[in-house]
């Protein structure tokens, strides 16, 4: 896996994966940042809630379960001081389809909690990571 970032101007940067995706990250305006990226951090919490979506929706479609949306939102506290690394993250899923077994949904967030998210898995180490899980019969999380 590989990433390259290039310095735009001020404090905003491309960054472009090795998949040949590209995102910008910017600092926060009284950083220098001009309000055009992602924060580098928010960028790295996106990327855990992506990372364990994608278990969530990858576990019930081998469990052919009906998964029809997904959707993760995360919350973060950072330690007040340098390095100011995560010390709490709290993960919302909101997993939505018709005639969803409820402990195939459970038993996906936690595998992905404890075996496949490599993202929450390695921030584990500096924060504690809780989660709610919440049903929704339909097709889509509103």
């Amino acid at each position: 896996m590989k990433a390259r970032v290039k310095w735009v101007e001020q404090v905003s940067f491309v960054a472009e994966s090795g998949s040949g995706h590209t995102v910008v990250v910017d600092g926060a305006p009284d950083a220098g940042g001009r309000n055009v990226g992602m924060r580098p951090m928010e960028l790295v919490l996106a990327g855990a809630a992506a990372c364990t979506a994608f278990d969530v929706v990858w576990i019930l479609k081998r469990a052919r379960q009906p998964v029809a949306d997904c959707v993760v939102e995360a919350e973060a506290e950072r330690a007040p001081e340098e390095p100011k690394v995560f010390t709490r993250i709290h993960l919302r899923y909101a997993v939505a389809g018709r005639g969803l077994d409820p402990r195939q949904v459970e038993r996906a967030v936690k595998l992905s909690k404890e075996k496949y998210c490599s993202a929450t898995i390695m921030l584990g180490a500096t924060a504690e990571i809780g989660y709610e899980v919440r049903l929704v019969e339909g097709d889509t999380v509103d």
